[in-house]
């Protein structure tokens, strides 16, 4: 019998757990919940074996406060961290989750030194920095989820505006995970017609900044939370990816060595991704205006980086 792939969850809060959740109803692999709040990560994975009949799935869902019940995994999923609240920008979490963060991929990257890590937490541009620096792992192996979910969440909205199926709605969101994210308008299409020929102007203004703020208007909703089903739901897309092998091109956070004229920073770019986590880089020709977007977004998560205590 074959080896099952195992994925660690860090952070059994509601992301984490709905990310488990998608694993798991996939097969993807055994899941690990991991979380320092003893009895959570137990709970919330006890929940999830007891739903597996209904489910036919047969991934084995655990919880531990222990990292020794972590080692071997094949990806681990980093989403522990203080989530945002109303009013506050994902900027506003970086001292606080920096330290979570370094702490918890140090550890993690100890125990399975040959995982691919995907970080979720905000603000995760700047975060991934934090763990490819605690873990000292190439880059490759240590990216961000951000791009899937900032364009399955455009292309909600212009499904929405068209009322149509989301299957047939193509897009693509580069830069940082907050206000200044871009979303490409001229690539956005539907059953391979260009977006502009469908909708007019106002309609996708509308749609973008819709995206740019979808996050916040979440946050605003929930009162004390943040969102959790379709981030769980992205970086599900993002496990598969690894463990299936499949070479998909996503948009993610990765860490860029001279593409897009930029170099030693995280944002958020085409990928193409396979079992060793980010293969390439995909440099997407970029109109003028949309190239000025993309650096004005990059250089947010360069200056985020230089708050980051150094050592």
């Amino acid at each position: 019998m074959s080896r099952r792939h195992r994925i660690t969850i860090v952070g059994a809060g509601m992301t984490g757990a709905s990310a488990a959740q998608w694993c798991a109803a996939r097969e993807l692999g055994d899941v690990v919940l991991f979380d320092v709040v003893e009895g959570l990560p137990q709970g919330k994975a006890l929940d999830l074996a007891e739903a597996a009949p209904l489910l036919a799935a047969d991934a084995r869902v655990t919880g531990t406060g222990s990292w020794a019940d972590t080692a071997g995994s094949d990806v681990v999923v980093v989403t522990a961290g203080v989530p945002r609240k109303p009013g506050m920008s994902r900027r506003e979490l970086l001292g606080t989750n920096h330290r979570i963060v370094a702490d918890v991929t140090k550890a993690a990257a100890a125990a399975s030194p040959d995982a691919v890590f995907i970080i979720l937490t905000n603000p995760v541009d700047v975060m991934c920095s934090v763990a490819l620096r605690a873990t000292g792992l190439p880059p490759a192996r240590v990216f961000g989820q951000a791009g899937v979910l900032d364009t399955t969440r455009f292309r909600a909205f212009v499904a929405s505006e068209l009322d149509v199926s989301v299957e047939d709605v193509h897009a693509l969101v580069l830069g940082g995970h907050g206000d200044t994210m871009v979303p490409l308008v001229r690539l956005a299409a539907v059953g391979g017609v260009p977006l502009s020929a469908l909708l007019p102007p106002e309609a996708i203004a509308r749609a973008v900044e819709r995206t740019r703020g979808a996050g916040a208007e979440i946050v605003g909703l929930l009162k004390n939370a943040s969102a959790y089903c379709a981030p769980g739901a992205a970086l599900c897309e993002m496990v598969a990816a690894v463990l299936h092998d499949k070479g998909r091109l996503l948009p993610a956070p990765a860490y860029l060595q001279g593409e897009y004229g930029l170099s030693g920073l995280y944002t958020g770019v085409p990928i193409v991704l396979d079992g060793g986590g980010v293969r390439r880089v995909v440099e997407v020709p970029l109109q003028p205006e949309e190239r000025a977007a993309f650096l004005r977004s990059a250089e947010e998560v360069r200056s985020a980086l230089a708050e980051l205590p150094q050592g």
